[in-house]
């Protein structure tokens, strides 16, 4: 992060706060808004370029969410198999949903769900899903960021940011909790390199290393000179390439504070309407439902991840992975037995989803941004000794929407209790396949110079779920 200090400060005032950095990052640099910026994406997705100029959102629950619970009830399977929360009926004909999806159940016509889709993973190895099993083990949001550019040219948008709770709440540590327990990254960048491993805008990872700018006290709090200052700064960072060795986490935050973009970050700049309309917060308290991470203050903020995703889309971002954790669901003492916790969660992510699918018809941006849920994992079948479910590979909720994707149905089906696909089955190269073709012009991205062919190759050998495409 770009810390912004006053010479002579005392010891209370040695550094703005990330709130305070978000504004002065918000005063208008170069009279970019939220609107020029969508314009500045759309242009991307001219003839000779490689991108559509659409943008992805996926929401990872990291621990493996029970698809029986989510979008696959079964009902009619033996009471050791369907779903504990029963289940509700959707706007399509003889299609039901686990009964914790009342509103995603009203929205059924918005979005497609893949009930033959399986990660083949039945460990907590986010790289293979979110990479689609390629072999540069570079997730998606990474090959997007490798083709597309760190940031987009015209606005200094970083092009690939992960949205962990942290970016919404200051003082949380699940980011860094996540990096030591050993688990892989959902934005692991793989052989690609950490260039293009995801930006963090809460200030974490390679961000915790600051960039200072002296200024005086005087001009720090005096708009204009501190406006100067940065642009005094940007001129002499042009012309010395002072940042060419510095980490490029640290240049994007550069971009994002001298470009005047940061109010995409800050959702104190939201429609207090639409801010209500996303919120989650009174539904539970995260502390109650898990032993894991930090969760001393992690009080239902998806809601909230999920609207800056949508801001960042809309100012030029390209690929946003919102991690929502707590979904491992064995019952054994680290989450409630009985797995009572899949209520007020599953109304959580019921809640949220539905919030952006909605708004994002409110804007007219369904065809723009591609939602993809998902986890590392599904959940067995047969439920266990302590009324949860153990990790399984075979299937996995996934729920896609926008991106100009056919939806409205079921795509694929499993077996009377859910623990095979008895159509068709998709795996996460499926799933790759289906993201870099709204991303991509494969085509032109073919004859595109230096693209490592390695990516390429990953690119074109993946083959879409079946009926998406219109």
């Amino acid at each position: 992060m770009l810390s912004i200090q006053g010479m002579g400060c005392t010891k209370t005032c040695a550094g703005l706060t990330r709130r305070e950095l978000l504004k002065v990052g918000g005063l208008g640099l170069g009279g970019l808004t939220l609107q020029n910026m969508l314009a500045a994406h759309g242009a991307a997705a001219s003839s000779r370029s490689p991108l559509t100029g659409k943008s992805v959102v996926l929401l990872f629950l990291h621990g493996g969410p029970p698809h029986i619970e989510f979008f696959d009830p079964k009902m009619t399977a033996p009471s050791e198999f369907r779903s504990i929360t029963g289940e509700v009926q959707t706007t399509l004909p003889g299609v039901t949903f686990g009964g914790t999806f009342p509103r995603l159940a009203t929205l059924a016509d918005k979005f497609t769900v893949v009930r033959s889709y399986g990660s083949n993973n039945a460990s907590h190895t986010y790289g293979k899903v979110a990479s689609g099993d390629n072999s540069s083990k570079a997730a998606m949001s990474a090959i997007y960021a490798r083709v597309a550019g760190t940031n987009h040219p015209a606005t200094g948008m970083p092009r690939n940011v992960h949205v962990l709770p942290e970016a919404v709440q200051e003082g949380l540590k699940l980011g860094s909790n996540f990096e030591t327990s050993a688990l892989p990254s959902v934005v692991d960048a793989g052989d690609l390199g950490k260039t293009y491993q995801a930006f963090d805008p809460s200030g974490g990872g390679s961000l915790t290393e600051s960039m200072q700018l002296q200024i005086s006290e005087q001009r720090l709090t005096d708009r204009r000179g501190l406006l100067t200052g940065l642009d005094n700064l940007r001129r002499q960072v042009d012309d010395s390439k002072l940042l060419d060795p510095v980490d490029g986490y640290q240049q994007q935050a550069f971009e994002i504070i001298t470009r005047g973009i940061a109010d995409a970050f800050d959702l104190s700049q939201e429609d207090p309407a639409t801010l209500a309309m996303y919120d989650t917060t009174g539904l539970f308290r995260m502390e109650e439902l898990t032993r894991y991470y930090d969760m001393k203050r992690a009080t239902n903020l998806l809601g909230h991840q999920m609207l800056l995703a949508r801001r960042l889309c809309e100012a030029g971002c390209g690929f946003v992975t919102v991690s929502d954790c707590g979904w491992d669901y064995h019952a054994n003492g680290n989450s409630p037995k009985q797995m009572t916790g899949i209520w007020p969660m599953g109304n959580q992510v019921d809640h949220a989803v539905a919030a952006f699918l909605q708004d994002l018809h409110h804007r007219s941006l369904q065809d723009d941004i591609l939602l993809a849920v998902t986890g590392e994992m599904g959940r067995t079948p047969r439920i266990n000794n302590n009324g949860g479910r153990d990790h399984y590979g075979e299937l996995t909720t996934l729920l896609l929407a926008g991106g100009g994707l056919n939806t409205g149905g079921v795509i694929g089906q499993s077996d009377r209790t859910a623990s095979r696909p008895s159509t068709t089955p998709y795996t996460p190269k499926e799933l790759l396949g289906t993201i870099v073709r709204t991303l991509f012009n494969v085509d032109v991205l073919r004859v595109t110079r230096g693209i490592p062919r390695d990516l390429l190759s990953a690119v074109e050998s993946s083959r879409p779920i079946d009926g998406l495409f219109r």
